[in-house]
């Protein structure tokens, strides 16, 4: 994406609450969050090409973690986030260990697993986590004073804090590590000639992946100041491994488009259609037919050929 269509988009996003009712505010912060947990998993997915169906549960235990310490501990928001992002960024590095003994299927298998495994204890430890009445009566943070429970000031907030995981993220992808990173998905033997220990480098990002699921987990449960097993599940994975895979992986604009798609037809369209899931399946049918890609790819390689300029986007740029 070029300077001059990221100040618009920049533009766009900081004059919706001058612009937009309460309702599409609202909705701007959970495309948002959706697309900053759909980045994380972007970086297993599209630049190491480990596919994740148990990446819903760094985003829940963050959420878990958080609301736990403020309820049962009367911790403060100052002090309960970054214990959150500590505890959920060990898990994954405990989670990596296992999971990258394999590779491909096996380590799908393995992350599915994991998952599962997290998803079971929340529903049946109840005495930590309510079981399936989940967390309820959690708070918004006040930083420097100011109240998030206003739908202008929260997506500001989270607007704030998507920039700049998104600046850490395209610094990560962009650099020599991410490079390198790449290379381990494209031909991991040959990196390994190379002398690049594989296994560290997909440990590392592994690790990254979870910290920035945490993340969003955070800005997840700050929203909704409530939390349910289900935010662990493996629907929450699927549905954001879609948006990965609809928006373009390996990309940095792709996975932010997917979001948008899936949670405005998840939110907006199934007000008007009944059978919003079957429309969805609709969708991604289309997409994989014709942008089999993604649809930032998809759009790039159309619109170089419609304009005969250009270049045809390569997997793992922006």
């Amino acid at each position: 994406m070029n300077r001059r269509a990221l100040a618009v988009c920049a533009g766009l996003l900081v004059a919706m609450p001058f612009v937009a009712g309460e309702y599409y505010i609202n909705l701007a912060s959970q495309i948002l969050i959706a697309a900053l947990f759909a980045l994380s998993l972007n970086l297993l997915v599209g630049y190491g090409g480990l596919t994740s169906l148990g990446h819903a549960a760094y985003m829940g235990v963050a959420a878990y973690v958080s609301g736990w310490l403020f309820l049962k501990f009367g911790f403060g928001h100052l002090a309960s986030a970054p214990l959150a992002l500590l505890v959920t960024t060990l898990m994954a590095a405990v989670f990596g260990l296992i999971a990258l003994r394999a590779s491909g299927i096996g380590f799908l298998m393995i992350t599915l697993a994991l998952g599962q495994v997290l998803w079971g204890l929340a529903f049946r430890w109840v005495t930590v986590t309510n079981g399936d009445n989940g967390l309820s009566g959690l708070t918004r943070p006040m930083p420097f004073g100011i109240d998030l429970n206003g739908a202008n000031a929260f997506y500001f907030f989270t607007l704030i804090i998507f920039a700049a995981s998104m600046v850490c993220i395209v610094a990560f992808a962009n650099s020599a590590f991410g490079s390198v990173l790449r290379g381990t998905r494209d031909q991991p033997r040959r990196m390994l000639a190379l002398g690049h220990n594989v296994w560290l480098v997909r440990y590392l990002t592994f690790i990254s992946a979870g910290f920035w699921a945490a993340v969003s987990g955070l800005l997840f449960v700050y929203y909704h100041k409530f939390i349910h097993p289900q935010a662990l599940g493996l629907t929450n994975s699927a549905e954001t491994l879609l948006m990965v895979i609809a928006g373009g992986s390996g990309t940095l604009i792709g996975p932010i488009v997917g979001a948008a798609i899936v949670v405005l037809l998840k939110n907006y369209v199934s007000a008007f259609v009944e059978r919003w899931t079957m429309l969805l399946g609709f969708v991604f049918l289309f997409i994989v037919l014709f942008m089999p890609d993604g649809v930032v790819p998809g759009v790039q390689r159309l619109w170089a050929r419609l304009t005969g300029k250009g270049r045809a986007p390569q997997r793992g740029q922006p």
